[in-house]
């Protein structure tokens, strides 16, 4: 089973693609940065699922 923090991030990271592509059509720049951030945060994120995944796994 995935951990709560894969799924979270790789949301995350949906929606940081969304929000940037929004501010690269309304030329919001503001909006753009924040899509890119919430991205990197949705990837690290998803890291630290994986990470969680790993360690659950090799403990079984």
């Amino acid at each position: 089973m995935a951990d709560h923090d894969r799924i979270e991030g790789s949301a995350k990271n949906v929606g940081g693609k969304i929000k940037e592509g929004v501010g690269k059509m309304t030329g919001d720049s503001k909006l753009q940065a924040e899509g890119k951030a919430d991205q990197v945060e949705g990837k690290v994120q998803n890291t630290v699922g994986g990470v969680k995944d790993s360690l659950r796994d090799n403990r079984n």
